[in-house]
């Protein structure tokens, strides 16, 4: 038996938790030198809580009782403590008990535990993150149940248990309630989990964002200088709190500056501060942090610069250093090399940042990761009359992340829109899932920066990936997420997701008075996938009032789902361009657009030249409260296309039309705006289009995941079977680098799961080849398997339809002198199957975004065109029936050109046959199924591959952690 010596410290137990109230902690393991950290703990916990946790007044601890509760063996008994500023604020313990519920070595699995939390920071939610975590520590060590004892009047630690969602007995004995928890996550714990982590990671952004009061430290003593500017900013913004100045090196007799209250340190300040800008040289920084730390400051917006951005080591010391000693005292981190943060909220005004303009108060939330971007969105925002709700420049990224502004971004009732510009994401996996959750309320609109570098921008620290770019981009789509390329693009999409409903459908009425520019917002249209109606002309005479009732007339139009209206100035009669026709045409659209009776819909303008038009028609309130609630999409119209105010039909699309999955129940009709929106106005047709697009796709993304499908059960799955197959096939010595399987090893683990795959006879030999083809049946094929020859029919290494034994002869010969020996060829023979369409299959498990489903055709559409498409799994019937109908060259599964469709329900479920079995065993880290023929009556799986290697660990199901720098 192992003594408590032998076990080394744990320290990946360690961890940095959100809190409920925004504030952070660390939980790390109770070592023997914390033996004075918990006697002034112990001290400073009531009589009751210390009542609470012994069952009997207990006033003090013995030797003996710090003895105990600080040594551990890390195994049996273990201890963790949540501490703040190095100091503890709560301890929970267990100790690994038998069914007797005496003290018991391993292989026991239950353990007694029991919490003791500080009444100051009772309420906060320490104890159900020290429950989380402990529980995790109990499962690593065998432990799979947990016991606990609570005094009925200890409503708050029974309210703990039974709120965490596992499994639980209980019942009551000798005047004590006795919970039994049984650790194995449920899914009702995993929500409940997650739920805590949205409310804590939202909150702790509201407390940056809507401080109650702000220091800002290192303001210069002359004018100048960042922190001088921020000062400047923060006052000119109106913010609504107390504002102070802080520089160390102010002269004794100095008070203020630019008129505000001035210290030489936050201590000396004698008043709360809720948020420090720190803007003060890089080796400055620690000093100001243990400051603003020991007087109680909740964030900090770091300026100063210095820091892993510069590439060097000493950079990434102090980006470290900056991390651990912030969360030391429980502050979050927004920076370094940070450009400042915005709130526009009346009963805020916060601007504090380097933008000397602060934007107007909208709809919009705007999250970048540079600092650059963020002033170039800003200003783009700013031009176009689009209003932000808020802004965070992250700068290097050390804490807060796009991630936690999504938490913010769903719960915040300002905000409609959230517009990301990211380089870097530090946990894909939990960004595409808080995407997911956001986009079902809100649009989500992102840019990627640096996704073609094939590393993380300086400073930026990322988990690797081996997928590329575009699958990462057709898994956000998946997630309900609005992908564009440039940030012009971004700003486009936000000014009309802002401003307007979302749109039925995708049929698109074009007015304007410019044939041509009419037509090339057409052909726009159709490039997008969009089905315009024919062009309206109103010619180059028509006047604003001409333009009014055309658009109150398609608005009108139950066959359009939007309107795009083109216009170019016009011209009076003594041949000079009219004064003011911007303004008053942007009165005539607005007009229109507040009567329209009926069902809400998008209006976007595309104007060549047209002065003031776009600012006239940004005049209006731009992103009104309440346009969340307009933009629930209607049930698409299923009338076919008509050009408004015309009888002849729209031009179909150019594509073969795909057969489109069941169509899913839509949510109601939300009530139509009561007031007009901000229209946005495009000077190009295509990024119009290009934007519209945008938000068709994802209101039919919207109205497709009230019903996201299901993952289907399938009787012959064996997945005990495939479970021990599969720690057979490991072994006892595992390759961490993982191992391939043979052919008969991945067939018979593949069969587990109802994926037969056609067996194919070595032939070493022409005689071989020809006893294989006797057992097989004639006619058969003949093809070669060696790595560079295999899924390469340009090369000639197949050889089909051969009837006889002298054809096979033939073939063999033919192969092994134009390719190679047959040692070097390994060729194989197969039986034929019925001719159909070649397909690929794969399923691979990534360490950033975890197991990722993939189907294209095989041969060049997939490998040369990278025509494939991406679902996550556990894929649901819906998203096998969106991967087959995906890719560009989908059509040649539904008859293309006359030819006979083939057996995609068949298909379907093979795909989700595949998805099982990542899913259950991820130790199954790669499949590829190639190819699969899918003939118009069934599937052949002619090939695959399989890898096993340990699964890489999941950060999406342990308990709730901050990122580690």
């Amino acid at each position: 038996m192992q003594t408590p010596s032998e076990h080394a410290y744990p320290d990946h137990w360690e961890a940095d938790v959100v809190l409920r109230d925004g504030g952070t902690a660390r939980i790390r393991p109770i070592t023997v030198d914390d033996a004075d950290r918990l006697v002034s703990f112990y001290e400073q916990v009531s009589d009751e809580s210390k009542y609470y946790r012994f069952f009997a007044p207990y006033p003090r601890l013995s030797a003996k009782d710090v003895h105990r509760f600080t040594h551990h063996d890390y195994v049996d008994r273990v201890g963790l403590a949540a501490t703040v500023g190095g100091e503890f604020i709560a301890t929970v313990r267990y100790d690994r008990i038998d069914e007797t519920g005496r003290p018991a070595p391993a292989p026991a699995d239950e353990a007694e535990v029991a919490f003791l939390v500080q009444d100051a920071h009772q309420g906060r939610g320490v104890a159900s993150a020290l429950l989380e975590h402990i529980a995790a520590v109990a499962r690593e060590r065998g432990i799979r149940r947990f016991a606990a004892e609570v005094l009925p009047a200890n409503n708050k630690m029974i309210k703990v248990f039974t709120d965490a969602g596992y499994t639980q007995k209980r019942s009551f004995e000798d005047g004590s309630v006795r919970l039994h928890l049984d650790l194995e996550p449920t899914d009702r714990s995993l929500a409940v989990q997650r739920a805590r982590e949205q409310r804590a990671e939202s909150r702790s952004v509201h407390r940056l964002l809507a401080p109650g009061s702000v220091a800002v430290v290192g303001t210069g003593r002359t004018h100048g200088g960042v922190g001088r500017a921020v000062l400047r900013n923060l006052l000119d913004a109106g913010f609504t709190g107390p504002v102070y100045a802080v520089n160390r090196s102010l002269p004794e007799d100095a008070t203020e500056l630019d008129g505000v209250p001035a210290f030489r340190s936050v201590g000396e300040i004698g008043a709360p501060v809720d948020l420090a800008v720190v803007a003060v040289p890089a080796e400055r920084v620690p000093e100001a942090v243990a400051d603003c730390g020991e007087h109680g400051v909740q964030g900090l917006v770091v300026l100063s610069a210095g820091y892993a951005e510069s590439g060097d080591t000493e950079g990434r010391r102090r980006q470290r250093e900056l991390l651990r000693q912030a969360r030391s005292y429980g502050m979050r981190v927004i920076g370094p090399n940070a450009f400042g943060i915005i709130n526009t909220a009346p009963d805020v005004r916060l601007n504090a940042s380097l933008a000397p303009q602060p934007p107007a108060a909208g709809r919009i939330g705007l999250f970048a990761q540079s600092g650059a971007i963020g002033i170039a969105l800003l200003a783009g925002l700013h031009r176009r009359g689009a209003g932000l709700s808020s802004f965070i420049s992250a700068g290097n990224r050390v804490d807060v992340s796009g991630n936690d502004y999504l938490q913010y971004g769903y719960d915040d009732p300002d905000t409609d829109v959230v517009l990301l510009y990211l380089e870097s994401m530090g946990n894909p996996r939990k960004f595409t899932r808080l995407a997911r959750r956001t986009a079902a309320v809100k649009p989500v609109v992102v840019v990627r920066g640096a996704r073609h570098s094939g590393s993380a921008p300086p400073g930026h620290r990322v988990p690797a990936t081996r997928i590329p770019h575009a699958t990462v981009s057709a898994l956000l789509r998946q997630a309900g997420v609005i992908r564009v390329d440039t940030v012009t693009e971004l700003v486009d999409a936000g000014l009309l997701l802002a401003g307007q409903p979302l749109p039925d459908g995708p049929r698109v009425a074009v007015l304007g008075n410019s044939e041509s520019l009419g037509l090339l917002t057409y052909d726009a249209c159709l490039t997008e996938g969009l089905r315009p109606l024919r062009p309206l002309d109103l010619t180059t005479a028509a006047t604003p009032d001409d333009f009014r009732r055309a658009l109150a007339k398609a608005l009108a139009d139950p066959l359009s789902d939007a309107v795009v209206v083109t216009a170019i100035p016009w011209v009076g009669e003594n041949g000079v361009t009219e004064s003011g026709e911007g303004e008053v045409l942007a009165a005539a659209l607005r007009s229109a657009v507040a009567s329209a009776d009926g069902p809400a819909k998008p209006v976007v303008v595309v104007h060549v030249e047209m002065g003031g038009l776009a600012e006239a028609l940004s005049a209006a309130a731009s992103t009104a409260p309440g346009a969340a609630a307009r933009r629930q999409p209607a049930p698409e119209a299923g009338a076919p296309p008509a050009a408004a105010g015309a009888s002849s039909p729209a031009v179909p699309p150019t594509t073969p039309a795909v057969p489109t999955p069941p169509a899913v129940p839509t949510a109601p009709t939300a009530n139509p705006p009561t007031t007009p929106g901000n229209i946005p106005a495009y000077p190009a047709a295509e990024r119009a289009v290009r934007a519209l697009a945008e938000a068709v796709r994802y209101a039919q993304w919207r109205r497709q995941s009230a019903d996201p499908g299901r993952v289907p059960e399938y009787e012959d799955i064996d997945e005990a079977g495939a479970a021990a197959l599969i720690e057979r096939l490991l072994g006892d010595e595992v390759d961490e680098k993982g191992t391939t399987l043979g052919t008969d090893a991945a067939s018979e683990l593949l069969g587990r799961y109802g994926i037969e795959v056609l067996p194919a006879r070595p032939a070493p030999s022409p005689d071989a080849a020809v006893a294989a083809a006797a057992r097989l049946g004639y006619p058969v094929a003949l093809k070669t398997t060696a790595p560079h020859l295999r899924h390469r029919p340009d090369l000639g290494g197949v050889r089909l339809d051969l009837a006889t034994e002298e054809q096979l002869r033939a073939a063999y010969a033919e192969l092994t002198e134009t390719l190679g020996k047959p040692e070097e060829l390994q060729p194989v023979v197969q039986a034929m199957v019925p001719r159909g369409v070649d397909t690929v299959l794969r399923a691979a498990i990534d360490p950033a975004v975890g197991a990722v489903l993939s189907f294209g055709l095989a041969g060049a559409p997939s490998e040369l065109l990278g025509d494939t498409s991406h679902r996550l799994v556990p894929a649901t019937d819906r998203d096998a029936a969106e991967l087959v109908r995906s890719i560009r060259t989908a059509p040649l599964l539904f008859g293309w050109r006359g030819s006979a469709p083939v057996d995609t329900p068949a298909l379907e479920e093979l795909l989700l046959r595949l998805s099982r079995l990542v899913d259950d065993h991820p130790e199954v880290v790669a499949v590829a199924l190639e190819p699969v023929v899918v003939a118009p009556r069934g599937v052949c799986v002619l090939g695959a591959t399989v890898r096993l290697a340990p699964p890489p660990a999941r950060t999406d199901l342990g308990p709730r952690t901050l990122p580690s720098y």
